[in-house]
């Protein structure tokens, strides 16, 4: 049995920032980032992969496709209890899923979306904003306080 052929290069890089480019210019029009992000996956392999129609390409990417650009408290039903939503770089907002977060060892806030899928990275004012969620244990571990209840935040890598 042969491997696959490998994917080729999309010729595109995504900064640690979240801002994409195609052969050193920045994909500005919003149109066309949007149809490339929203057609991403991560195979078994790390790598980021684009669908554009019949053909795939591989992402070059320094840290994640995904960014999270803010985190807003959405309050439920019950009295006091909320949720925070997430607002990716692709424009679409998701529940953050608190068990699902990590701090590099450079104090970098990361999270899984897409359905635990794909890591996203937490812009400085996202950073900030989930900040007031997130308090520290005697012992010095952080953890995210969400409806009465502690997430640790361990840290990865």
């Amino acid at each position: 049995m042969t491997s696959p052929e490998p994917l080729p290069p999309c010729m595109i890089f995504v900064a640690q920032d979240g801002k994409w480019s195609h052969e050193g210019a920045e994909i500005s029009h919003r149109s066309i980032f949007l149809w490339l992000i929203q057609n991403l996956e991560k195979d078994e392999q790390g790598q980021y992969i684009v669908h554009l129609n019949n053909q795939k390409c591989v992402l070059e990417v320094e840290d994640t496709p995904l960014v999270v650009q803010g985190v807003d408290w959405s309050a439920t039903e019950e009295a006091g209890e909320g949720k925070l939503v997430l607002t990716l770089n692709d424009e679409r907002q998701e529940d953050l899923d608190p068990a699902a977060l990590w701090l590099s060892r450079e104090n970098v806030l990361y999270c899984l979306v897409k359905g635990g899928r794909i890591p996203a990275r937490f812009l400085r004012a996202a950073y900030y904003q989930i900040a007031n969620y997130i308090d520290e244990d005697d012992d010095g571990t952080f953890f995210l306080l969400l409806n009465g209840r502690k997430y640790p935040i361990v840290v990865q890598g």
